[in-house]
């Protein structure tokens, strides 16, 4: 967080050439600032702020946060699902008080996502735009300043385990039906693939979000 206080100033030469001081945050004031979609937030212990002879002040504030994101599985394993981080202050009007902007540009941020970015697990970091509006409010207008996350999932490790195993027991479902077996071979191998395809049912339960609208199209054939 930068911001700018036009009553601490002074000039470097007057004062050794010191021209930045690395405060606690209580000593000035300082914005509130909180993330709409919060869950759960683990702060971090470095509460200072440095101030430069300018009157700017640079906040750095490292932390981990936990967000709640709506999903659509419905492509599952092949989907792309698209999260917000919205960034607000409700206790400062837009118009009279403070407004929030990005400083660095959309590009310049992708790129810094893509090196934190973890590159060997499930999800693969597509992109990531930003959004300035103002939220009207009763009590007021306030600026918002929302970053939509978007990631793809990657679907080798379920169609290996989920996608070509199901298949499997359908087209042996499909040649047993119509082969030339006698009929109670038929329906003990049918016995055999309905425990199997109830199995596979219950692996793809224990291992599919159940914060979204519309099951998968796997879950429902």
């Amino acid at each position: 967080q930068e911001w700018e206080n036009s009553f601490v100033t002074w000039d470097p030469r007057d004062f050794c050439n010191i021209s930045h001081l690395v405060l606690p945050m209580e000593t000035y004031w300082s914005p509130h600032i909180l993330i709409l979609e919060t869950v759960n937030r683990q702060n971090s212990n470095f509460d200072y702020v440095t101030v430069l002879h300018n009157g700017s002040f640079i906040s750095t504030q490292p932390f981990q946060v936990t967000l709640t994101c709506s999903l659509m599985i419905l492509k599952f394993p092949f989907d792309t699902q698209t999260c917000n981080v919205s960034v607000a202050s409700f206790l400062h009007p837009a118009v009279t008080e403070l407004v929030m902007k990005t400083k660095r540009t959309q590009a310049a941020l992708m790129k810094d996502s893509q090196s934190y970015f973890l590159t060997d697990g499930e999800w693969k970091f597509t992109n990531l735009s930003i959004i300035e509006y103002i939220e009207q409010l009763d009590k007021g207008d306030f600026s918002v300043v929302t970053y939509v996350v978007s990631m793809e999932r990657r679907p080798t490790l379920y169609i290996l385990n989920l996608i070509l195993p199901t298949c499997a027991l359908y087209l042996l479902d499909m040649a047993v039906l119509f082969g030339p077996s006698s009929l109670e071979e038929k329906i003990s191998f049918q016995i055999a693939i309905i425990l199997g395809s109830s199995m596979l049912a219950v692996i793809l339960n224990n291992i599919l979000p159940t914060s979204s609208n519309k099951p998968p199209i796997i879950g429902t054939h």
